[in-house]
């Protein structure tokens, strides 16, 4: 990833392979533990698309908000989402819940950010079969055009987005506690300020304008761009890259800031 370099001793093909470690340690470890296993990957944003579904469509009229079929534009939104909230609140006990291991190695520590990241976009592309499955068998009937190819384009940007995030986040929960529950409270509030149950092309002015900031913004446009296409907005997604980018970049400079006081404080 991006971020191999920042305080990188060794090869890059030795952090890349402690990096796939890590992140199928994690991997295993999640899915050992567990009955269900792969099942759980998908069914939290399962149970959440059912009840928006339910609410906006059988108890509310929603008047065209979204996309129809309404279900699928739900799974769209979701599962990107589960990803990003779920590697975001990890990424606020990055370094406290392996201490001694971040102590004791010499690998670069920002390989404890990047595996979670690595980890959850695994569990994100296991749930992809469902959003393909609900696309294909949906009423009414999905009509799929070529901009299905950015698909993979939002999750390059999502994994910038999030290593950047968590080369910032990571560091100072570790050294202010406070600001892991301040995270969750943020990550609450983002839920309903990002296009998940509604489209950028829902929004009334200046809530569109504004919208625009977030950079989940475009990136969610890029995954329901070939499912949806009036919801392709290029100036979202030419937003979201840059911002995404310039959360990398300032994600380096916190990580190299901090690290030795985090050290110091585990």
């Amino acid at each position: 990833m991006t971020t191999a370099v920042v305080g990188a001793p060794g090869s890059p093909r030795r952090y890349l392979h402690s990096l796939w470690l890590l992140s199928a340690r994690d991997l295993k470890v999640r899915y050992s533990t567990s009955a269900l296993g792969y099942v759980w990957s998908v069914l939290d944003p399962l149970v959440m698309s059912a009840i928006y579904w339910f609410v906006f469509t059988q108890v509310f009229d929603r008047d065209g908000i979204g996309g129809s079929p309404y279900i699928v534009f739900l799974l769209a939104g979701l599962l990107p989402w589960v990803w990003f909230n779920s590697a975001v609140s990890d990424l606020t006990k990055a370094f406290k819940k392996d201490a001694r291991l971040v102590r004791s190695t010499a690998i670069p520590r920002s390989i404890w950010v990047n595996r979670i990241v690595l980890s959850k976009g695994v569990e994100f592309a296991f749930s992809i079969p469902v959003l393909i499955l609900f696309a294909v068998f949906a009423v009414p009937r999905v009509h799929l055009s070529a901009l299905i190819l950015l698909f993979p384009l939002g999750i390059l940007l999502q994994v910038v987005l999030l290593v950047g995030l968590g080369l910032i986040v990571a560091p100072l929960c570790a050294l202010w506690g406070d600001l892991e529950r301040t995270t969750r409270l943020i990550l609450r509030a983002l839920f309903y300020a990002s296009p998940i149950i509604y489209g950028l092309p829902d929004l009334p002015s200046p809530f569109r304008e504004l919208a625009l900031f977030n950079p989940l913004t475009g990136i969610f446009s890029l995954y329901r761009a070939g499912l949806f296409r009036h919801q392709f907005d290029p100036l979202a997604i030419g937003v979201a890259a840059g911002m995404s980018l310039l959360f990398l970049a300032i994600g380096v400079l916190v990580f190299r800031r901090l690290e030795p006081a985090v050290l110091k404080e585990l």
